[in-house]
């Protein structure tokens, strides 16, 4: 091969490949959303809260105080029922959470927090609380209710596509 070939060879650009960087939106809100779960965790861990636990509790308490049938924290979740089986024995060792008998159902059983879990919630709620305001120094309140916006005007869009696709029980359940 001719030197001026080898050197058409190597300056050959290489084909144009699809990128994803046109999806910063989706990607922005995900990312944020890994990142505050990370530095949650961090905080909550001296406390002998692993993530899973601590999602595993505040899902149930955006649920109110009927309790929660297992497989619906499963699907809200979205792990299996087995992950949040273990996840439940573990909390109930605990004595952050207890199962129930389903008032309806004798032989189903409901997932309550008990005062000890609650206890945990509202240390989350504190650790949560000073974190939003360090992650949020140097954001206006009007930028922040602008985001708040956005992104509740994008949810309802969500749920609309999933509405038209037959999807929305996949997050029945949530606000």
């Amino acid at each position: 091969m001719t030197k001026t070939l080898k050197t058409a060879v190597r300056k050959k650009k290489a084909p144009e490949r699809p990128s994803a960087q046109q999806f910063t939106f989706g990607y922005l809100v995900h990312d944020v959303s890994r990142i505050r779960r990370t530095v949650m965790d961090l905080l909550m861990r001296p406390y002998g809260i692993t993530r899973s636990q601590w999602s595993v509790l505040s899902t149930l308490s955006r649920a109110g105080n009927d309790g929660m049938m297992q497989v619906d924290l499963a699907r809200l979740m979205e792990v299996g029922k087995v992950t949040v089986g273990g996840l439940i024995d573990r909390l109930e060792a605990s004595g952050h959470v207890e199962r129930r008998a389903d008032a309806n159902d004798r032989r189903a059983k409901r997932v309550f927090i008990t005062e000890k879990g609650f206890e945990v919630i509202g240390l989350m709620i504190e650790l949560a609380a000073t974190m939003n305001r360090r992650i949020l120094e140097g954001v206006s309140d009007a930028d922040r209710e602008v985001c708040e916006d956005v992104l509740l005007r994008v949810k309802q869009n969500l749920k609309d596509v999933l509405r038209e696709q037959g999807g929305l029980s996949l997050i029945e359940g949530e606000d």
